[in-house]
């Protein structure tokens, strides 16, 4: 085959109808060599050397190469790890810019750039040719955007989030077909997209499906990443996630989604990739230019910037791997599709020489960007480099996961004193800690629960992890999760425990869907799903993780149910979709919240002292209507004592209050079928229970019943 000189852009392959141009970055390269593959990755055709190089972007452009043809690079260059340069043309180094990966990766010797048995490890040089066992880029159609800007398919005030796996959500459902469980095109099925959409959630965030390789430690071990925070590829679709029907059964997926009304959002991983820290693998970024993509020690380059704990740090600063990032999320978005991300580790992308920086370039680059700065964008606002806590401090188009509400209402739950002050924060969608910057509730993401330590189940069931199994002597996961296993450790078979343990996972769940904010359930908390205290379950791709679909399980239906009917609450009030902070609570009842302590009136100053009291009224109020001038009131009762509490339901509704939830009681008369109690009138509140009221309207008044003595 002939190579001509091409073009430097686009980076990546390019097929324009009669062949291939191909693009690949490197500044410190010394000569770059295209390795053709047969269509099924496995042979070698052809080998040649880009020719050109402009603004340090080697390219060359082949006639004869069209879609489906496999190949990769071999870069040479200085081996020189104290002075940052890791070249070593033996390994085959995958384009970063490939939209689909042909072949299987494998873990072999032959993918670390020095010899394993060397005793100076990786500053000795190795020459075994790693081809056999990494994955091709796969030149592609091309593909044009579908869209430049984009309109959000649900407004923020309106979200509901819901955090799920590609591979376990499906895995074992029944109405999925077999062939199709895993996979993008079996969470597209129409039994699935049903169940979505009648729990009431709005936009799916997927746990990463970026391309992603098991870490060595974990294939020495025989486990494997689940999560699937361990990327190769930031264009290519995880290839285990295809059914055999080529990267465009992601974007099918995702059409589904929209024609159901269900966002989709991605979560990326943009802090760090696969190849470790200096001792790990050569597979792509190491071999095309470590001095350039990394983040690299100024007193020993030989070693890695470590702020993710995963080994590196990519260099977002440089110019080029900033364009990869958002060049990325443009294919992602604009070509594929998708509504949002949310960035792990975030804090990474706003570190600067000076420290984190929400005015960071990477910020402003999405801010001016016509596409990305419309998508929901969503930060985990940690990481383990220094200053790396950052919870309130992203720009003021980014919402961010909010550790705080978690930690808050699980230890109010938990029954911890003093805890009424911090609860009231998060239930008002914690403007302590967004609004000084002028931003809305929507900054606040309110979770309970995340894919990262115990479900809700186990939240209730566990006082301690139980992470054995991950092969680490149970060293790993979190050490405090302000959790209660309610007097015994993991299952038990005392009725009254296990009756208080599901009461619990309701007050969780009620307490989320009450809270100013925005909402992210746990895929399976809905369902009581547990992953047997471990809290830390990466690393396990089976039951553990795997959705179980059994409805003939009563708990797991009844707490379906009521799930649904928490968020069909929140659907139908605005008071619980806040677009900005309310504060008048001493004004009269306009639009606003207000606290109450148990005699239905207002907290004043001394009551948020009371370290024992764990009773708190939440009262809000919609704006009178327009045209009947009457206001919809709701009032949450907040009960974590470990005895029963009494509560004044305030004389302010007219003409009196309706039992909406009862965590104590589930099947207890609700909505329109429960009496309308005429105020003040006093309620009894079960132990560690909540109950949820509204006021009645005018035609409800002959089902009124008598106050209580």
């Amino acid at each position: 085959m002939k190579i001509l000189a091409g073009e430097p852009r686009p980076l990546g392959a390019t097929f324009d109808g009669q062949g291939t141009n191909f693009a690949l970055f490197s500044a410190h390269a010394t000569a770059v060599e295209l390795c053709l593959y047969d269509p099924a990755g496995k042979r070698e055709i052809e080998r040649l050397t880009l020719p050109e190089r402009t603004h340090d972007i080697w390219h060359g452009y082949v006639p004869e190469v069209h879609p489906g043809t496999c190949y990769g690079y071999r870069v040479h260059g200085p081996f020189d790890p104290h002075a940052g340069h890791r070249f070593n043309p033996h390994k085959l180094l995958l384009d970063p810019y490939a939209p689909r990966l042909a072949g299987r990766f494998s873990w072999h010797d032959a993918h670390f750039a020095y010899p394993r048995d060397d005793s100076a490890q990786d500053l000795a040089y190795d020459r075994r040719d790693n081809a056999p066992w990494v994955p091709k880029a796969v030149v592609c159609e091309r593909s044009d955007p579908c869209r430049e800007t984009l309109t959000p398919l649900v407004p923020w005030r309106k979200a509901v989030i819901y955090e799920t796996h590609v591979r376990g959500f499906t895995l074992r459902h029944p109405e999925v077909p077999e062939a199709l469980r895993g996979t993008f095109a079996g969470l597209s099925q129409p039994a699935v997209i049903r169940y979505l959409k009648a729990l009431g959630i709005t936009s799916v965030e997927l746990l990463p499906v970026h391309a992603f390789i098991d870490e060595y430690h974990l294939y020495e071990k025989g486990l494997s990443n689940y999560w699937g925070y361990n990327t190769l590829s930031f264009f290519a679709p995880h290839p285990a996630y295809l059914s055999g029907n080529g990267i465009h059964e992601f974007r099918t997926m995702v059409d589904r989604f929209h024609q159901a009304g269900l966002e989709v959002i991605l979560d990326v991983v943009f802090n760090h990739s696969c190849e470790g820290n200096h001792l790990g693998p050569t597979l792509s970024f190491r071999g095309i230019d470590n001095f350039s993509y990394y983040q690299l020690l100024p007193s020993d380059r030989r070693f890695y910037v470590n702020d993710t704990g995963c080994g590196n740090t990519l260099n977002i600063r440089h110019p080029r791997v900033m364009q990869l990032v958002t060049d990325s999320l443009r294919y992602w978005a604009g070509t594929m599709g998708v509504d949002g991300f949310r960035f792990d580790l975030a804090t990474v992308l706003g570190r600067t020489e000076q420290g984190f920086d929400s005015a960071a370039t990477f910020f402003q680059v999405l801010s001016q960007d016509p596409l990305l700065s419309s998508c929901k964008l969503i930060a985990e606002p940690w990481d383990v480099g220094p200053g790396g806590y950052q919870l309130g401090r992203f720009p003021a188009n980014w919402s961010e996961w909010n550790d705080r509400y978690r930690d808050t209402v699980r230890r109010y739950w938990r029954g911890d004193s003093g805890q009424l002050p911090e609860l009231a924060r998060r239930l008002h969608g914690s403007g302590d800690i967004f609004e000084h910057a002028g931003r809305r509730p929507r900054a606040s993401i309110n979770f309970v629960t995340s894919h990262d330590g115990f479900t809700l189940r186990d939240l209730v069931t566990y006082n301690r992890r139980h992470n054995e199994a991950n092969g680490e002597d149970n060293n790993d996961g979190h050490r405090e999760n302000h959790s209660d296993n309610q007097g015994v450790e993991g299952p038990s078979e005392d009725l009254a425990v296990e009756a208080l343990r599901r009461r619990l996972q309701r007050n969780f769940l009620a307490t989320l869907a009450v809270s100013q904010g925005v909402p992210m359930l746990l895929a399976g908390d809905e369902r009581g799903r547990s992953q047997q205290g471990n809290n830390n379950a990466y690393c396990q791709d089976n039951e553990l993780n795997w959705m179980n679909w059994d409805d003939s399980e009563r708990d797991a239906a009844e707490l379906v149910a009521f799930t649904r009917k928490l968020l069909d609450l929140r659907r139908q009030f605005s008071v619980l979709q806040a677009f900005e902070y309310r504060h008048r609570p001493n004004a009269p009842l306009d639009d606003g919240i207000q606290w109450l302590n148990g005699d239905g009136r207002l907290m004043r100053d001394e009551h948020w002292h009371e370290h024992r009291n764990q009773l708190l009224g939440y009262l809000l109020t919609e704006k009178p209507d327009d045209e009947t001038g009457e206001s919809r009131c709701l009032l949450v009762i907040f009960n974590a004592a470990r005895e029963e509490n009494s509560f004044t339901l305030p004389a302010i509704a007219t003409p009196g209050w309706r039992l909406v939830v009862d965590t104590a009681d589930p099947d207890a008369l609700h909505g329109a079928e429960a009496p309308c109690l005429p105020a003040p009138v006093t309620v009894i509140l079960a132990a560690c229970s909540l109950q949820i009221l509204t006021n009645c309207t005018v035609d409800d008044s002959p089902g009124m019943v008598p106050p209580s003595p």
